[in-house]
């Protein structure tokens, strides 16, 4: 039976739950800034910026995007002197086993964290962030946390292409497990470096290698075929990535160079987490990637994981590591920070 009016719809929406429509026409609407307390005028101010007018490079090719990336790194590195200085940090470039990466260590290390070691991957879409530009989020970490940091520098479009990026973080943590030992041992990223994190826990358990003491996952590149609520329900609202097909997905694209995105070691959200260590999970409500970290967090959950989910109000993508002046970084990175060092063996 066919009801004509809305009344009748809802009822059947409601009850039989058959007439539902495969996709959902929204009226146009105005969405205002979240203004509340509990968000700093800092983040305020970050929430209320326009979209990103960068998020539309499209590239085809790895030389394409190193150019655009060597461009954008000038900044985040101008960045780094003053931020190593107010956090009382020294940082050093070395190899590991053929890899590069950059030792983060505090001046001053606590007693109970001597021993622990967290080995950073970085963002970036798999090819943004070079060198010392890929090293912000670590030395966030070590500032606020107190933790000595080791931020993989790997091979990026066009030096290399998938797997490369994943084969310098297996190669990375197993050297750090040779010195500190896997349970005093965290692995931490945001965006393609959350995937990354997730994406070297389904290497190591392939490789019968130890799973260290935790995870950190910041809003994930989980899942690679643009599969997922928020990246319609926040398509033009995060004013970081602004479109499901923008810049990212043409960069992930690029590293992917033909490769089936759906691949667990791509999109990790299709991997077994079955064994996975404890991890802690941040995103915020107008991150495109917002269902990319809920579905890993269920994901994880039903796997029998002890995962911690922290949403943020506002924030689009990774925005609460923009800086350690503002409030939101600092509760962020002091929540994972806590929740490694409940979690990793001293």
């Amino acid at each position: 039976m066919r009801y004509a009016t809305a009344l009748g719809l809802v009822l059947i929406c409601g009850f039989a739950g058959t007439v539902l429509a495969d996709d959902l026409a929204l009226p146009e609407r105005t969405l205002p800034a979240p203004k509340s307390d509990d968000i700093s005028p800092e983040m305020q101010a970050i929430i209320a910026n326009k979209p990103n007018p960068n998020a539309n490079p499209l590239w085809k090719t790895g030389e394409e995007a190193r150019v655009s990336a060597d461009a954008g790194a000038v900044a985040a590195i101008g960045r780094i002197p003053d931020l190593l200085t107010r956090l009382n940090l020294t940082m050093t470039a070395q190899t590991m086993d053929g890899v590069r990466v950059h030792v983060i260590t505090p001046k001053t290390l606590p007693a109970e964290n001597r021993g622990r070691l967290l080995m950073h991957v970085h963002g970036g879409c798999y090819v943004l962030s070079p060198g010392e530009a890929g090293t912000i989020e670590a030395i966030l970490m070590a500032g606020v946390g107190h933790y000595k940091v080791i931020s993989v520098d790997y091979r990026m479009p066009p030096e290399a292409y998938f797997p490369a990026a994943l084969d310098d973080a297996v190669t990375v943590y197993r050297a750090i497990i040779k010195v500190a030992g896997a349970k005093r041992v965290a692995v931490f990223g945001t965006s393609a470096g959350g995937a990354l994190t997730l994406e070297t826990m389904l290497k190591l358990k392939a490789l019968h290698l130890p799973m260290p003491g935790a995870i950190g996952v910041g809003t994930p590149m989980a899942d690679a075929t643009k599969t997922g609520d928020s990246f319609y329900t926040n398509e033009g609202i995060d004013n970081v990535l602004v479109s499901r097909d923008g810049f990212c997905d043409a960069a992930t694209s690029v590293y992917a160079h033909g490769h089936d995105l759906k691949d667990p070691l791509i999109s990790p959200i299709y991997g077994d987490m079955h064994g996975f260590p404890p991890a802690i999970l941040t995103t915020g409500t107008r991150d495109l990637l917002l269902s990319n970290t809920v579905r890993t967090h269920r994901k994880l959950r039903r796997a029998g994981v002890e995962a911690d989910l922290n949403v943020y109000e506002g924030q689009s993508h990774a925005q609460y590591g923009r800086g350690d002046t503002i409030p939101e970084t600092r509760e962020a990175f002091g929540e994972i920070a806590a929740f490694f060092a409940k979690h990793l063996a001293k």
